[in-house]
């Protein structure tokens, strides 16, 4: 589907998704155009979902990253995907997989303080139909952190 080439652009890219495709091709000593194409052609197999900005959370009130085990209850009226839907949304969340073990559903979070996490746990998360027990885990710090 991509060779080698095609990889060389995506490590440029997800190091700077704002360089411009002149500056890609100067690095890999490829044509821009081919570099321009090639990107194109990404993007329309999917290969490519988007370009992203990778903020600081820290300088925007948001320190704070914990992750948060849920277990389904498969007696609720929402299936598991339609849970993990609906704790999607809640302001805070960042990443909700759907995930094999004893939990169901893992998370992502971000807030200002440990008191914020817990809140969005105890009064937003755990209100919410088909959820069961949740275990939190706070990141005490990121040593690798991708989008």
């Amino acid at each position: 589907m991509i060779d080698e080439k095609d990889l060389a652009i995506l490590r440029e890219l997800e190091s700077d998704s704002s360089r411009s495709t002149k500056a890609i091709a100067k690095a890999l000593n490829m044509p821009r155009a081919t570099v321009h194409e090639r990107i194109r052609k990404m993007r329309e197999k999917g290969v490519i979902r988007g370009f992203t900005v990778i903020p600081d959370h820290s300088k925007l009130g948001e320190p704070i990253s914990a992750f948060i085990l849920v277990s389904f209850l498969p007696n609720s009226s929402l299936s598991q995907r339609e849970l993990a839907k609906k704790i999607s949304e809640l302001d805070g969340v960042r990443e909700v997989h759907l995930i094999s073990g004893e939990y169901d559903i893992l998370l992502k979070v971000r807030g200002k303080s440990m008191e914020d996490i817990g809140s969005l746990v105890i009064d937003r998360l755990r209100q919410i139909e088909g959820v069961g027990r949740t275990i939190t885990c706070a990141s005490f710090a990121s040593v690798k952190d991708e989008p």
